[in-house]
């Protein structure tokens, strides 16, 4: 993935689109660099302000899908959001139109629904929602947005850079982790199998009433279906860059093998010639001990004979 950086940052937030591959692509890149949650949280704030009105909702879907997808790495998101979306929801609101108020307040009540934050703080957000004020500044002109191809050279100096290969624990981890991903989520794909077929085929919208309540059922079924599909290729997205991230983990832990294979055959080739070396010198000595003579086999040499004169003798006076 992109390097992190203030810059970097405010540069994505900038390219940002209403689509949900937009917003997950981002989103992803955000819970990845999660240790930088004060800066993310701080630096959304700020280009949320500088938006135009018709971006404002996309910087709030942006939000949701951090939090939501973020809590199975850690809380970080989830409780530096507190410190801003109040004001958040008070400013869009005011920026937007009714139609943004009503989608901002189903984000609140999935919000409400899946416990993501507390009844109290559930409470603020609907206040803060519906507590207009004109005291926005106007947004200023769109930044200069940099050509896409840098980021892409930059995600190739990453994967050029070296590499710790893994420890055999950490890689035994990640691999059992890829056992409870998005794609196996059977219960999830049950339910996005089984959405009314309202929601998926806009040739059915003629077929519905004109009625305003079945147009506003209609609508909340939408939502809830964007929501579901959203979440669920959000972890399908993180997913796939999890097994990438195993993938080159098991790329660097294969290759160290494969040194520690070449390391190991020079040292077995090694002293495979050190025992050659001395299986040839121990047939050698053998060879030579079998060849030496057996003392005890010879004749005493010495019997009869007088023993020879000590020193003393030689030079005794008399």
């Amino acid at each position: 993935m992109t390097s992190f950086s203030e810059s970097a940052l405010e540069r994505k937030l900038s390219e940002l689109s209403n689509s949900q591959q937009s917003i997950q692509t981002l989103s992803l890149w955000l819970i990845h660099h999660r240790k930088h949650h004060k800066l993310i949280v701080q630096t959304w704030q700020n280009e949320l302000h500088k938006a135009k009105p018709s971006r404002k909702l996309t910087f709030m879907y942006l939000a949701n899908d951090v939090i939501q997808n973020s809590k199975k790495k850690g809380p970080e998101f989830t409780k530096e959001f507190t410190n801003v979306l109040v004001r958040a929801f008070q400013h869009v609101a005011s920026a937007t139109d009714e139609d943004t108020s009503k989608r901002l307040e189903r984000i609140i009540e999935i919000w409400n629904e899946r416990a993501v934050y507390d009844a109290d703080y559930v409470d603020q957000l609907k206040r803060g929602l519906h507590k207009r004020s004109g005291n926005d500044a106007p947004p200023p002109k769109k930044k200069k947005v940099e050509p896409v191809v840098l980021l892409e050279e930059e995600e190739e100096e990453e994967e050029r850079s070296p590499r710790d290969p893994p420890e055999p624990e950490e890689l035994m981890k990640a691999l059992m982790e890829l056992e409870h991903s998005a794609s196996s989520d059977a219960a999830v794909r049950e339910k996005i199998a089984n959405l009314p077929p309202e929601v998926q085929d806009v040739s059915m919208l003629e077929k519905i009433q004109a009625d305003r309540d079945s147009a506003e059922k209609l609508s909340k079924m939408v939502d809830e279906a964007c929501m579901l599909l959203a979440e669920y290729n959000g972890r399908l997205a993180a997913e796939l860059e999890d097994r990438k991230h195993v993938s080159r983990m098991l790329k660097d832990f294969v290759a160290l093998q494969k040194e520690k294979l070449v390391q190991s055959e020079e040292m077995l080739s090694e002293y495979k010639s050190k025992l050659a070396k001395v299986t040839s010198v121990r047939k050698e000595l053998k060879s030579h001990l079998q060849n030496l003579p057996d003392l005890t086999l010879l004749p005493d040499v010495t019997g009869g004979l007088a023993p020879l004169p000590s020193a003393g003798d030689l030079f005794s006076s008399e």
